[in-house]
């Protein structure tokens, strides 16, 4: 009895070690995988993979600007949901059926030399130079495609330190919530992040930043999101047209049996 009792044991020690481990190279490969797309560094408060449900909850992640910037962190991601397709994964192809990034806070930096925080990624040097991304990067990106993408964005804060002192500094309250379809390049999510960060403030003109080239590479994607919210639109005016009838219908439902009470109030029904 004792024996058994010390195999299962040293069998559930084995199996929260590997648990334990498999969480870790993942949030690792995760962390290296971010910093090959954007040029950027990642941190990751914590990274759990499911293996009964094929979800992969992330949460706290931080993009980090690069270090001769006086603000620490670019982008601030309290959470990410990831549902992956385990069979697609071991044939060796990334697909992730949703992902749901809920972006909190986007910072963008001039810092005292007047240089931008948003010309070190990979994406924006790439777009200047008329290079693909991957051309940028030192090794090839994994290949990922994700089948429905909801991102949200709160807050966009523009920092501007090149005068000196206390930083000029504007907040945009950007409150997007979008839905994107076929996301099938990491590089075009870094470049769609910015790019809808960006969109509704006036940090681009404030900075020189080129955004109408940086869209020109997310063209498809807001598409997507257009044909999407358009489909979403037309379903809810067939909704409301549906329940608009429904309770036309029952409206005058009610209005004829009223009338056939006041005819004759003492009928009964069969």
């Amino acid at each position: 009895m004792k024996k058994i009792f010390s195999i299962l044991v040293t069998v559930l020690v084995i199996m929260a070690v590997l648990a334990f481990a498999k969480d870790l190279i993942i949030k690792t490969s995760v962390e290296k995988g971010v910093e090959l797309v954007t040029g950027l560094k990642l941190n990751i408060g914590s990274l759990k993979v499911g293996v009964l449900r094929p979800v992969v909850d992330i949460k706290n992640l931080k993009l980090l600007n690069p270090a001769n910037f006086p603000e620490k962190i670019m982008a601030d991601i309290p959470e990410i949901y990831v549902n992956y397709d385990l069979s697609a994964i071991l044939g060796g192809k990334i697909h992730l059926p949703e992902v749901r990034l809920a972006l909190k806070e986007f910072v963008v930096v001039k810092n005292a030399e007047g240089k931008l925080n948003l010309d070190a990624l990979r994406t924006v040097q790439a777009q200047k130079e008329g290079e693909s991304p991957s051309q940028k990067a030192p090794a090839k990106a994994p290949d990922i495609k994700i089948g429905l993408l909801k991102l949200s964005i709160g807050n966009v804060i523009y920092k501007d330190y090149s005068r000196g002192g206390t930083p000029d500094a504007k907040e945009f309250n950007v409150n997007i919530n979008e839905t994107y379809t076929n996301v099938d390049n990491p590089y075009t999510l870094a470049s769609l992040i910015v790019v809808k960060a960006l969109m509704n403030t006036s940090i681009a003109a404030l900075t020189n930043f080129d955004l109408k080239g940086l869209q020109g590479t997310v063209g498809d994607a807001l598409s997507s999101a257009r044909k999407t919210a358009t489909a979403a639109v037309a379903t809810a005016q067939e909704a409301a047209k549906q329940a608009a009838k429904t309770a036309a219908e029952t409206a005058q439902k009610t209005q004829d049996a009223v009338k056939g009470i006041l005819k004759n109030p003492f009928a009964t029904g069969k």
